[in-house]
């Protein structure tokens, strides 16, 4: 059997050989260089023949060459170009390989195939014939021209191989970059771990690896079986002028997903903002079909749906309140994001629980070769992180703060303001640790709180505080499991001591624990299963309100806590069917139990529910099971590829929503409340289906995109005028049961390369309710169609910036949306002998369109490698134009006058200077 393999490996070597040499070795050709490059060379060869190079730029520059030849073979060429001197070459087929102070060899090793006598195939290793010593620990690939053999020879046709894509300076994985096989024209995608799993006939391979983060390398690989290899690659430094392929240019074109828009850490930087600090969520606000709720609030609306339809993740733990200082900052630290996902349309099965979209936002990992940091001080803010090894190459970590000093300024407001306060503070905390190729554990940690005061006697505070943990294990190179449990709680606090009589303390808080699990099977280059299943269990008090101190008069008014168990099981398969179509087609069932202890409220079938049709009143013990609600939930999509640069796509979605917030502003505000589903109150259900046409043009570093999309909401909770949200005991008689449709179109320019890049979106979108409960005597507008608080149709985003230089650039915001619908008193009347107001439908009317630009400076330091520092500054305008945008509209009486006013928040321009430091 040895002879035999020996034997048929010898002649079609012989074989590939005879041929080349036919073809190429014996072929003579010409050269006449001049103290030329190597780079020069290389290039003239390449041109004359079917040779290619491999080698290291970096090493190729000192040499100067002075050669004339005629009619040589290439062998005796570089043989005379390289005499005397520290470079070597080795040929292998049309391979050249270059190298300085090393010879590499491109045979095998001698008793390369021998196999001891009773030994069995696969413990058999690979020798050593790259003069380097092989060890059982899995190598990091970092040289291009070195070929890397990968498993142990068992003579199987196909194997598979895998490991992580990771930064070679920190350590890091890189998500989302593309791995390539040149002669099998097989791919994969490294996933939010910088994992990849790749199944590719036995023998030589060019790997071709792209991403946007790094430079585009090659690796030479030997596939003998089933083996791992991680691949380190260099951090991608752009020229003026470059204009480079990466794989992130065609992501748009060749993904499965639509309604998907990923965002760096370094576009967010370029974005201006107010008061100077990158804002994760300003800049995701500028993505078509994303539209704010209010100009200081960092709440956002999706294709129309309201705020609470959002899941906003941290590391997998969910954010209820994602903004600092009365909305102003968002609530992630922007140096040490990694990387932003926002999904609109096409959502993974993994997800569930909203109905409008999904913000996946994640934290990097932390340096694992060194010790660096960043910090950067503003007039209100400061942030510093740290981060570095605390076993290199095993475990490191990423600790980041921020808070302010923002009293002084509230100083200089008018005397109305003056003595108000207010400040924030948040603390992330990350730890990543490998305990050996097939098991790594990950800790994230995180605490954010507020307070804040205007100028009454009125204390407000609120705070998130997350906690989780992951482990991940490699099962194979085929599946890997991620194993995860958390707790997250959100919490708002308002006081009052001013007069000791009437002091109080109201107080609400959300608690969750979570735990899941979710696995990737990669059953083959055309099939990738995931499946998992999750369990949430939540633990809600709506509220107390409490006497503060032993003089207070205040009664006590206790909310009783709600508690509740959602749990899901999904299932999806993405599915290549040729090299245009593919397919992704997924199944999630989730299913939810409101438990005790409760008393819920009976009222009168077929009547609206007033506690005049209140019949009784049912009291459940502890844990005891109330109301079940669950159904299945639908993920399709479909993407077919008309050209290399141009894609059609499609998807149809189902979601169901158990957790409501309760709120009579648009914005988020520290006093919302959030309901669970019960007997009284349904989950809210969605369904979408939507379809893209995505063009990439001159030479893929332009990408554009229009999707339309059609939506239909059920269970909509909407609220009776007048409602009373806080410390109502039966808020089903102040909540409505509607349905609801959206409908738009989006378009996406983006420009990722040259000078000038940016994006541009518009969107024109539109959102309707309508009251289908038929118990209701008097429906909202008749129980027609009426707009929802969130119906803007036309909203337009741009933002640019020109790089000068590689220290200085120059960035500009524009945005402009339409006013979002209110309710206005239209007439008064005298009713009773005093004046009575009659108000417009509702949502009839809206506040005045929104229009803002803000621009930016941004100036960096010298660029020198060894230096302690690198510094850089950041100066420029928030609402350049000094327009006085509406955030809202109400109306007093004085003296039996009724008067209108409009509120802005920033009524005129807002400059700013951030000085940051990188170390």
């Amino acid at each position: 059997m040895r002879f035999t393999i020996y034997f048929i490996f010898t002649f079609f070597s012989f074989l590939s050989l005879s041929s080349f040499a036919q073809n190429d070795i014996s072929k003579p050709i010409s050269v006449d260089f001049n103290n030329a490059k190597i780079i020069d060379l290389v290039k003239d060869i390449e041109a004359k023949t079917a040779y290619h190079f491999y080698f290291e730029e970096v090493n190729a520059v000192s040499l100067s060459i002075t050669l004339k030849v005629e009619q040589k073979p290439v062998s005796f060429i570089l043989e005379e170009a390289f005499k005397n001197t520290d470079f070597h070459y080795a040929i292998s087929g049309n391979d050249i390989f270059l190298t300085r102070n090393k010879q590499i060899k491109t045979e095998l090793a001698e008793g390369y195939y021998a196999v001891k006598e009773g030994q069995k195939a696969k413990e058999v290793k690979t020798a050593d014939y790259f003069n380097d010593t092989q060890t059982e620990k899995v190598a990091d690939a970092t040289i291009e021209n070195k070929v890397y053999a990968v498993g142990t020879k068992t003579g199987q046709a196909r194997a598979t191989m895998a490991g992580y894509l990771k930064d070679i300076k920190t350590g890091e994985p890189i998500v989302g970059a593309s791995i390539y096989s040149l002669e099998s024209k097989v791919g994969a995608m490294s996933d939010q771990f910088g994992f990849y799993s790749l199944t590719l006939p036995t023998g030589r391979h060019t790997l071709v690896v792209k991403s946007v983060v790094s430079r585009d390398a090659r690796r030479q690989i030997l596939l003998n079986g089933d083996g791992k290899l991680n691949i380190e690659l260099q951090e991608q430094i752009f020229s003026l002028k470059e204009v480079k392929i990466s794989s992130d240019k065609i992501a748009n074109i060749k993904s499965l997903e639509m309604g998907v828009n990923r965002l760096n850490i370094k576009d967010i930087k370029q974005v201006p903002s107010v008061f100077g600090e990158p804002d994760i969520l300003r800049v995701v606000l500028t993505l078509p079909g994303v539209q704010s709720v209010g100009e200081a609030s960092t709440g956002f609306s999706v294709r129309g749906g309201s705020q609470d339809q959002n899941l906003i993740l941290l590391n997998d733990a969910t954010i209820y309140n994602p903004s600092h200082f009365f909305g102003f900052f968002s609530a992630f630290n922007p140096d040490i994001v990694k990387d932003v996902q926002l999904y609109k349309s096409t959502i993974p099965e993994r997800f569930g629980g909203r109905l409008s979209s999904v913000l996946e936002v994640t934290n990097r990992e932390g340096n694992k070769k060194k010790f660096t940091g960043t910090a950067g001080i503003g007039l209100i803010t400061s942030r510093i992180n740290i981060e570095g090894p605390i076993d290199s190459n095993k475990t490191s970590f990423i600790l980041g703060a921020r808070t302010t000093y923002s009293n002084w300024l509230l100083k200089l407001l008018p005397d109305d303001y003056k003595q108000s306060r207010a400040s924030f503070t948040d603390i992330n905390l990350g730890i990543s640790h490998q305990f050996d190729e097939k098991n790594n554990i990950y800790f994230s940690g995180y605490y954010s709180t507020d307070d804040f005061k205007l100028n009454s006697d009125t204390a407000y505070s609120y705070s998130n505080k997350n906690a989780s943990l992951k482990w991940k294990h490699i099962f194979n190179n085929k599946i890997y499991g991620v194993f995860s449990a958390g707790v997250d709680r959100y919490e708002y606090n308002i006081n009052s001591a001013v007069n000791p009589l009437t002091a109080y303390n109201l107080d609400f808080n959300i608690n969750q624990s979570n735990f899941k699990t979710d696995f990737t099977y990669y059953l083959n280059n055309n099939h990738t299963i995931n499946f998992g299943l999750s369990s949430i269990y939540y633990k809600l008090n709506p509220g107390n309100f409490n006497p503060k101190g032993d003089e207070s008069l205040v009664r006590p008014d206790l909310m009783p806590s709600e508690q509740a168990l959602e749990s899901a099981l999904y299932i999806g398969d993405k599915y290549d069917i040729g090299t245009n179509l593919s397919i992704s087609a997924g199944l999630r069932y989730s299913l939810y139990n409101y438990l005790g202890p409760q008393t819920i409220n009976n009222y009168a079938p077929g009547l609206p529910k007033t506690s005049v049709n209140l019949i009784d009143s049912v009291k459940y013990g502890n844990n005891k099971l109330i109301q079940t609600y669950h159904g299945p939930e639908v993920r399709l999509s479909a993407r077919y590829n008309l050209s290399d640069n141009f894609s059609v796509k499609a998807s149809y979605n189902t979601l169901r929503q158990y957790i409501h917030l309760l709120s009579n502003t648009t914005a988020i505000a520290p006093t919302d409340v959030w309901k669970l589903s019960d007997p009284n109150i349904k989950p809210q259900f969605g369904s979408q289906v939507s379809l893209g046409l995505y063009k990439n043009f001159k030479s893929q570093t332009i990408e554009t995109s229009v999707e339309v999309y059609y939506k239909k909401l059920k269970d909509y909770l909407d609220y009776k005028s007048g409602a009373n949200l806080v410390l109502n005991h039966h808020i089903e008689t102040d909540v409505l049961n509607t349905e609801g449709k959206a409908y738009g179109v989006e378009f996406f320019v983006r420009k990722n390369t040259g000078n000038l890049n940016g994006w541009m979106s518009y969107a024109y979108s539109r959102t309707f309710l309508k009251m289908d409960d038929a118990t209701i005597a008097a429906p909202v507008n008749g129980g027609n169609y009426y707009p929802a608080n969130y119906d803007k149709p036309h909203a337009f985003n741009f933002t640019g910036n020109y790089r000068f230089t590689h220290r200085y650039s120059f960035s500009l915001n524009v945005t402009y949306s339409t006013g979002r619908p209110i309710t206005l008193p239209i007439a008064k009347y005298y009713y009773a002998g005093s004046e009575r107001v009659f108000y417009s439908d509702r949502n009839a009317y809206r506040i005045p369109d929104y229009f803002r630009s803000d621009i930016s400076l941004n100036i960096e330091g010298n660029h020198k490698v060894h230096q302690l520092t690198h510094n850089s500054w950041t100066i420029g305008v928030y609402n350049v134009t000094g327009r006085q945008n509406a955030y809202s509209t109400y109306f007093t009486e004085q003296n039996g006058v009724i008067s209108g006013y409009k509120l802005s928040i920033f009524a005129s321009e807002i400059p700013f200077i951030n000085y940051n430091i990188r170390f």
